[in-house]
C-alpha cells in the first residue's frame, strides 16, 4: 500500500471515531461490563465473513439481489460494529440486476486481505465467481471481475500459500449445477483475477454431510483447512476439514452444533484470531422473518482441531454462548451499532438503505437544505400484480426482535390525473403495506396485503378511509417471536389509531423480512408526483 492511500484509510478512521457513535434502541450486543451477548448484530447479515487488516477489522455479507451490494461493516473489537460502506454499488451484470431479482446475486462472500488489499469473493449461482478489491475499504472499490465463469458455483473462498501459489475452493449449488455437497479447489494466478484449471473436488458429503457448502480456506500449523457447514441453512452444523495437502485426502470434524441450545443451525462464518492471541468464529442462526442474525463465540485449537463455543456435554462438540466475555484487543472502544434510524438530515441517503434492484437516480432525492427524502412516483413495470416485482422499493433489515418504527409522510400527486401511492411496507414473499394514496382530489389511507406475493398473487385493499390532508403519521409495532406487525395511524402527529389487522411478516427468498417505503405510480403514468418523507425512526 502506498503512502497516500495509508493516508486515506487512516484519515478516514479518524473521521469516524470522531462521530459519534450511533446506539441502536432496540439491540445492543455489548452490555457494558466488560460482557456481550449473541446475536452480536440481530440483522440480516446473511453469511457473514470478517478478516482483520491492521487494527481494524472488517465483515460483509451476503446481499443477493439488493443494490447496494456487499456491505462492508467495521469493528475495533469484534462486537461493536458500524456500517461504513459497499463494495457493489450496483449488481453486475448491471442490466440483468436493473429489475429485481429475488435470491439470486451476491451469495456467501468472502474477505481476504492480499498484498495489502482487501479482496471480496462471492458466487453468484447464474454467472459465477467473482471478485472485487480495494486499498481503502472507507471508500471506493475496483470494478468486479469474473474470475470464473461457471454455472453454480458459489462459496468461494481464496487461499494465497506461502510459496506464492494461489486457491480457490467453493461449493456447488444443486438448482442450478444439478449436484450439490461437494467441495472443489482450483489453482489461480497469482493475482487472484482467473482460475487456471477445471479444478479437482476435495470432499463429497453426501454421505455423513449433506449440503455441505460455505466453504473458508486457512492455513494453520502445516494444514490446509475448509471450514465448510452441513446440513442446511436452519439445521445444521459446522463441519471442518484439515489436511497436510491442498487436495487432501481430508479428515473431518464437528466442531459446533446446536445441541442443547436454542441456536439453530450455528455454522457458515469466519475465524478471526486477534494480536492478542485470542481465537474467535463468526456464524449466524436463521430466525425465520428476523433474517440470518450474527454470533460470535469464543474458539480454541486442540490437536490441531479448533473448538468453538462450549461443549456442554463432553462429546467433543461446541455449542453456541449467549454471553461471553468480550473479545481482548488491547483496548476498550465505544459502544457502537448499525444505524438504523434515519432523519434525513444528510447530503444521501443512509448505509441502512437498500433497493430492491439496481437504483436509478431519478427515483429519489436528497435535496440541499431539505432534511426530508424525496421519493418520486415512478411507474411499476407492467403486468405486475404487487410490490414485489416493483424495483424502486427503499427498504432496511429488521434490526432486533421487538420493534417499533416511525416515520412521516406527504403524497404530492402533481398535476397528472394518474393515481400515485406512497407508504410503509413490510417486504416479504407476502407482504402488508400502509398507503397513501389521491384519487379525484381526495387522499385515502389504504390497509393491503399481497400473500404469496412471490407466487405472483394480486395485492388486495382489506381497509380504506378518507383523509383529510395530504400528510400522514404512520407506524408499525413489530412484536416476538413470530414477527407479528400492527400497523397505526394519526392525522395529527399524537392519537394513533390501529390499522388493519395484525400481519405475520414472512421472509424473502433466503433473506428475512424487510421494512421501508415506496412511491408508485399507475404503469401508464407519465413522470410527475413525489412523496416527501421526514423521517425514519426505529425505536422500543
Amino acid at each position: 500500500m502506498n503512502y497516500f492511500r495509508l493516508l486515506i484509510i487512516l484519515c478516514s478512521s479518524c473521521l469516524i471515531a470522531q462521530q459519534k457513535p450511533y446506539v441502536s434502541e432496540v439491540w445492543v450486543a455489548d452490555q457494558g461490563d466488560g460482557t456481550y451477548k449473541n446475536p452480536i448484530i440481530h440483522a440480516d447479515y446473511s453469511d457473514p465473513d470478517v478478516v482483520q487488516w491492521g487494527d481494524d477489522y472488517f465483515m460483509t455479507s451476503s446481499s443477493f439481489n439488493a443494490a447496494p451490494g456487499l456491505p462492508i461493516l467495521h469493528s475495533k473489537d469484534l462486537v461493536n460494529w458500524e456500517l461504513v460502506n459497499y463494495a457493489l454499488p450496483k449488481q453486475v451484470p448491471i442490466k440483468h440486476f436493473n429489475t429485481p431479482q429475488h435470491g439470486n446475486g451476491v451469495w456467501a462472500p468472502s474477505i481476504r486481505v492480499h498484498n495489502n488489499e482487501l479482496y471480496i469473493y462471492w458466487g453468484d449461482p447464474d454467472f459465477g465467481i467473482y471478485m472485487v478489491k480495494t486499498d481503502d475499504p472507507f471508500g471506493n472499490w475496483e470494478e468486479p471481475v469474473l474470475v470464473m465463469e461457471a454455472k453454480g458455483a458459489i462459496d468461494p473462498s481464496p487461499l494465497w500459500d506461502e510459496d506464492g501459489k494461489a486457491y480457490l475452493v467453493h461449493a456447488w449449488a444443486g438448482s442450478r449445477a444439478g449436484v450439490k455437497s461437494i467441495l472443489t479447489v482450483h489453482k489461480m494466478n497469482a493475482e487472484g483475477t482467473k482460475v487456471l484449471d477445471y479444478g479437482r473436488h476435495v470432499f463429497d458429503g453426501h454421505e455423513n454431510h449433506p449440503t455441505v457448502e460455505g466453504s473458508k480456506f486457512y492455513k494453520r500449523n502445516g494444514y490446509y483447512y475448509i471450514f465448510a457447514p452441513a446440513g442446511g441453512v436452519s439445521t445444521g452444523w459446522q463441519l471442518v476439514l484439515r489436511s497436510k495437502n491442498i487436495y487432501g485426502p481430508y479428515e473431518e470434524k464437528v466442531v459446533l452444533e446446536q445441541g442443547a441450545t436454542a441456536i439453530n443451525g450455528p455454522h457458515q462464518g469466519a475465524w478471526v484470531t486477534t494480536d492478542t492471541g485470542e481465537d474467535w468464529f463468526f456464524h449466524f442462526q436463521d430466525v425465520d422473518a428476523y433474517g440470518r442474525i450474527v454470533h460470535l463465540q469464543p474458539m480454541h485449537w486442540e490437536n490441531n482441531w479448533p473448538v468453538m463455543g462450549k461443549d456442554q456435554n463432553g462429546n467433543g462438540i461446541g455449542e453456541p454462548v449467549l454471553q461471553h466475555k468480550k473479545p481482548n484487543v488491547g483496548e476498550q472502544f465505544a459502544i457502537q451499532t448499525p444505524r438504523e434510524t434515519d432523519n434525513f438530515e444528510q447530503d444521501s441517503l443512509g448505509l441502512q438503505w437498500q433497493w430492491n434492484a439496481n437504483p436509478s437516480v431519478l427515483w429519489s432525492a436528497k435535496l440541499p437544505g431539505n432534511d426530508f427524502l424525496r421519493l418520486y412516483s415512478i411507474a411499476p413495470p407492467e403486468q405486475t400484480n404487487s410490490l414485489w416485482d416493483v424495483p424502486n422499493l427503499l427498504l432496511q433489515k429488521f434490526p432486533a426482535p421487538d420493534f417499533n418504527i416511525a416515520t412521516k409522510i406527504s403524497l404530492i400527486p402533481g398535476d397528472g390525473k394518474e393515481q400515485r401511492k406512497t407508504g410503509l411496507i413490510i417486504m416479504g414473499r407476502d407482504y402488508s403495506t400502509v398507503t397513501l394514496t389521491e384519487k379525484e382530489g381526495t387522499f385515502y389511507l389504504q390497509y393491503t396485503q399481497a400473500i404469496k406475493a412471490d407466487a405472483g398473487a394480486k395485492e388486495e385493499v382489506l381497509e380504506e378511509i378518507t383523509l383529510k390532508s395530504n400528510t400522514i403519521y404512520l407506524k408499525v409495532a413489530v412484536s416476538a417471536p413470530n414477527a407479528m406487525c400492527q400497523f397505526s395511524y394519526s392525522e395529527n402527529g399524537r392519537n394513533f389509531k390501529k390499522f388493519g389487522a395484525p400481519f405475520k411478516a414472512r421472509v424473502g427468498k433466503w433473506i428475512g423480512a424487510k421494512v421501508g417505503l415506496f412511491s408508485i405510480s399507475t404503469p401508464e403514468a407519465s413522470r410527475g408526483g413525489y412523496a416527501d418523507i421526514e423521517y425514519f425512526r426505529i425505536f422500543n
